[in-house]
């Protein structure tokens, strides 16, 4: 997913022509008569304003790790050189690019409380249900389910491991 972002940020970004080309044989940009011309450019409008946000938290992200990191963050910035900036651009760029994706896929939590107890709801309901089990049995939906409880006591004692710091038990002091 970082390749497409970088490809953006490249794209987003101006290019500069060499010292010796004069402004006569530069290309001049004209107004599109086109149709599509008004899409083009308001598509080049959000591109300029995701490149002056992405610019504006970029110096937020400088600044907060200055203050985190002290001197150790300015050397690192030091020793990165110049390709400190292309960095710092290409991962604001992908941050804005995933928030446009977390919001057009829908991916946030629900806020209507209705929705989630209607949904705990429906599985309590279900999981009281001996027909309901009957019929999992007959169709063999048993082995999906089954999955999908293997799946989340995976998911579950992969969190204890990253929470505890530890493959095995907990560290006593």
């Amino acid at each position: 997913m970082v390749r497409p972002s970088i490809r953006l940020a490249q794209s987003l970004r101006p290019r500069r022509l060499p010292q010796n080309v004069s402004r006569s044989h530069r290309q001049t940009r004209f107004a599109s008569s086109t149709p599509g011309g008004n899409s083009t450019e308001a598509a080049q409008k959000k591109a300029e304003e995701a490149l002056a946000t992405a610019q504006k938290y970029a110096g937020q992200a400088v600044e907060a790790s200055k203050k985190v990191l002290g001197p150790v963050g300015e050397r690192i910035g030091n020793l990165l050189g110049s390709y400190r900036q292309p960095l710092v651009y290409n991962f604001s760029v992908a941050r804005e690019f995933l928030k446009q994706v977390y919001v057009a896929e829908r991916l946030q939590p629900p806020t209507n409380v209705n929705t989630i107890t209607n949904a705990y709801s429906a599985i309590w309901s279900r999981a009281r249900n001996p027909a309901y089990w009957r019929e999992v049995a007959r169709t063999g939906e048993w082995t999906k389910l089954a999955i999908y409880g293997v799946e989340a006591y995976g998911l579950f004692k992969i969190g204890e491991i990253v929470g505890r710091r530890n493959l095995v038990g907990y560290k006593l002091d």
